[in-house]
């Protein structure tokens, strides 16, 4: 199981399309299998979100993460599975997209990815709960 220990950018770039956050050696970190590894920008360094859409553009993007001689490679779409990541990426560029935003619109991409792991965890509760209405209603929902 993978968790963010730290997100903080080293700086954030924005512009009228894109919002980029840019990361360095000491500002990212995980845990995996109960140990630290520090983002090292060996491949990627950037999450770069449209502020139109409000979506990660550069999924397919790799990050390495060390410790000591060890390197292990995440995606971004492996990241993006992560709701803590999903979480502390929103407050960064959320300022970012409050300027952009057109008058009604929500960051709806983060939201019902948030919704959607909900769901997917009540699910794991009706089935440890052996409750079969509650399974079936919230397999409807995704």
């Amino acid at each position: 199981m993978v968790s963010i220990k730290m997100l903080k950018p080293y700086y954030i770039q924005a512009d009228d399309e894109y919002v980029r956050v840019v990361l360095a050696y000491q500002y990212f970190a995980i845990i995996l299998n109960k140990q630290a590894y520090q983002f090292v920008p060996f491949e990627s360094e950037e999450i770069k979100i449209n502020r139109r859409t409000q979506k990660v553009e550069n999924v397919d993007a790799r990050f390495a993460f060390q410790k000591g001689k060890d390197i292990i490679y995440m995606t971004m779409s492996d990241l993006l599975c992560i709701p803590e990541f999903l979480a502390q990426l929103h407050v960064i560029v959320q300022v970012y997209n409050e300027q952009k935003a057109e008058p009604g619109m929500a960051d709806t991409a983060v939201i019902d990815e948030l919704v959607r792991m909900n769901v997917k965890r009540m699910i794991d509760k009706a089935l440890d709960n052996r409750n079969e209405e509650a399974f079936y209603r919230l397999v409807k929902m995704l």
